[in-house]
């Protein structure tokens, strides 16, 4: 555990992702990514693709934004597509083929146009494809406490259901683009404190109350909404083990839960500020401010600019 821990640590190091890139249309790009990301959840929903795939289309997406001196607000739809089949051919086993995700665009993206930004984005990557995200953080903690748990003799904290309510908070959260202020360690941690005792998460993650305490506070936000909603519910898929189902990322995050957190967030970025890199973690033992967005969409609709 530890070895992996450091590994994964090391790639955290490696992989940096920064929302910097808002700057070019502080106006339209933070919404455009909050919609492409929302849709992207329900393609996977859709699909029944891993939450790890889609995890790894958000991260590409973001550095593939980080790294462009001009981004066409137009294109989020095309580079998100793009990035989903990119993940899926790398974590799916059997991996929905292009005209799969260009059918779920209603005819706005071509084959020929996802092959073309596919090679496009993997340069700007410099193929580097292999993320811890937070749902590997998540993964990783749920193994850790498990262990414990079983070495003391006391029943695992992580059920399914439990599962599911922290990576629904993770699924609102990630929409926003201040959750790229953190580092996806930080985001799984302060998830799990929302469900859990601080004590708990120290001792399955190593990491310090200071390093995860804004992240915390800035999540609150949604939590609190998220106190009021339907809990998620475990789905069966005929083709997925039901011990397995959680790993499925489901669409459960609404229109209406964006709604209601865009001015309790915007007053809340309003008073914070950033902490770098958000805590590294170590094995056991960063906000600008843009205005709330709203997000309208429909699983067939395209990407039309307003």
């Amino acid at each position: 555990e530890v070895k992996e821990w450091i590994q994964m640590r090391n790639k955290e190091l490696k992989y940096i992702h920064d929302k910097g890139y808002a700057r070019q249309d502080p106006d339209q790009l933070p919404r455009k990514r909050a919609l492409v990301l929302d849709w992207l959840f329900e393609v996977c929903d859709f699909y029944c693709l891993q939450r790890q795939t889609a995890y790894l289309a958000q991260d590409y997406l973001d550095r593939y934004l980080m790294v462009q001196d001009r981004i066409d607000c137009s294109s989020m739809q095309l580079l998100g597509v793009t990035a989903l089949f990119i993940a899926a051919k790398k974590e799916e086993v059997y991996p929905p083929k292009i005209n799969a995700f260009a059918y779920v665009t209603d005819g706005a993206c071509e084959v020929w146009e996802i092959e073309r930004t596919e090679m496009k984005m993997l340069k700007a990557l410099k193929w580097n494809l292999c993320p811890e995200t937070p749902i590997s953080w998540l993964n990783l903690f749920v193994q850790i406490e498990a262990e414990q748990s079983e070495e003391n003799f006391l029943d695992p904290f992580f059920s399914q259901e439990t599962y599911l309510e922290i990576t629904q908070l993770l699924d609102l959260s990630i929409l926003d683009i201040n959750s790229l202020d953190f580092t996806y360690s930080t985001l799984a941690s302060a998830a799990i404190c929302h469900f859990s005792s601080y004590n708990l998460v120290h001792r399955i993650t190593g990491i310090s109350w200071e390093s995860i305490a804004t992240c915390y506070l800035w999540m609150s936000t949604f939590m609190d909404m998220l106190r009021y909603s339907p809990k998620p519910q475990l789905k069966t898929f005929s083709k997925v083990k039901p011990s397995s189902s959680h790993n499925i990322q489901t669409h459960n995050i609404t229109h209406d839960m964006l709604v209601n957190c865009s001015h309790c967030l915007y007053i809340s970025t309003l008073q914070m500020s950033p902490l770098g890199l958000g805590g590294l973690l170590s094995p056991p033992s960063r906000t600008e401010k843009f205005f709330p967005y709203t997000i309208e969409f429909d699983l067939m609709a395209t990407f039309s600019d307003d």
